[in-house]
């Protein structure tokens, strides 16, 4: 049987105030009246059935995410007592999955992109599912052919396409210098590495084993638990803090040798930060990007407007900037400096503790 897993867990600090410990960017309706998660799980469709689709979530969260998606069952909805990166969250999954059925294949997606068309999606996660379930040892992953030099993605080296037509991989490289990008794109072997995968269950634990074996060990119980029926909450908080915070390309896709990788030839959006919401939302004849109830804007050039309140914005005379209202807390600034948020909610949080973060 086949299982999808959706990494839903981070804060994301690069979307505040919208974006807050409570209420991830996940769940913040961006596009169309819609979440990332929505969409998310909406472009699984056909794929996958909700009771075979598990989110693995921050526990703060976790019944939030459930009351939201009713369709799929309450023990798909996987809270992290605190993030440990995608490793664990990864190794976790498969041994909840492994519970169910020790030869599953199992698909891994993140909850912060925008991929579109779907259809075109749904067929490159076939052919990767294929291509795990031909090659069982293989690890699957799929690439993103770059359009300019992205300094801030990590890249996957390829060679040439096998006969399954599917790239093998030569090795990941991390986020490079603008000079080594470049060279990347124009090469035409190197691809974005977008963060998702296809496997075997049994190859996926077969390789943490190798590379991550304190965190198999340590979350086999929970896996044992999870079979007998038995609530695994206590369990997580027990195991969850000992864990090392790792992500999977530094603990095993790095390292593993039998690695595939799938074109995904659809369009592929990082929702990480405000400026990259102007690349998913229609914009008005002055390309501004505007998400908001209501917005009134005069001479008014290539900005973020966002609000999720019927709270009336009006801008008068800005160029080039972010605008974020929520109820407690506004946000205005460059979008050339749409990178220091982290830096603002830092100081933020030292100066009024947790209240707005």
């Amino acid at each position: 049987m086949r299982y999808a897993v959706i990494m839903a867990g981070g804060s994301g600090k690069r979307l505040w105030p919208a974006s807050r410990e409570n209420r991830p960017k996940q769940l913040i309706r961006l596009v169309d009246g819609k979440c990332l998660l929505d969409l998310a799980i909406a472009r699984l469709e056909g794929l996958f059935k909700p009771e075979q689709i598990l989110v693995i979530t921050n526990a703060a969260y976790a019944e939030r995410v459930g009351e939201c998606f009713t369709s799929l069952p309450a023990e798909n909805v996987i809270g992290e007592p605190e993030g440990r990166d995608t490793a664990n969250a990864i190794a976790l999954a498969a041994e909840l999955i492994a519970a169910r059925d020790e030869d599953a294949t199992m698909a891994v997606f993140t909850a912060d992109h925008i991929i579109r068309p779907e259809d075109e999606f749904r067929q490159c996660v076939e052919w990767a599912c294929q291509a795990a379930e031909e090659n069982t040892g293989a690890l699957v992953t799929f690439g993103i052919r770059p359009t300019f030099p992205h300094v801030g993605l990590g890249y996957i080296h390829c060679a040439d396409k096998t006969e399954q037509d599917v790239h093998r991989v030569r090795g990941f490289k991390e986020k490079p210098k603008h000079h080594t990008a470049r060279y990347y794109v124009e090469s035409g072997e190197y691809f974005w590495n977008s963060g998702m995968f296809v496997w075997k269950v049994g190859a996926i634990r077969n390789a943490l084993k190798k590379f991550l074996p304190e965190s198999v060990d340590a979350l086999a119980s929970v896996g044992a638990a999870a079979k007998g029926g038995r609530d695994i909450t206590g369990l997580l908080s027990e195991i969850y803090p000992k864990l090392s915070k790792i992500s999977i390309d530094y603990a095993v896709m790095e390292k593993a040798e039998d690695v595939l990788m799938v074109e995904l030839t659809c369009e592929w959006l990082d929702v990480g930060s405000w400026p990259a919401l102007a690349e998913v939302v229609e914009p008005d004849d002055d390309g501004n990007a505007i998400v908001a109830p209501r917005a009134v804007v005069i001479d008014c050039n290539q900005n973020v407007i966002f609000s999720d309140e019927e709270h009336l914005l009006a801008v008068v005379g800005m160029d080039d900037c972010i605008i974020v209202h929520t109820a407690d807390a506004t946000l205005i600034c460059n979008k050339s400096d749409s990178q220091r948020l982290k830096e603002l909610v830092d100081l933020i949080e030292q100066k009024f503790g947790s209240e707005y973060i």
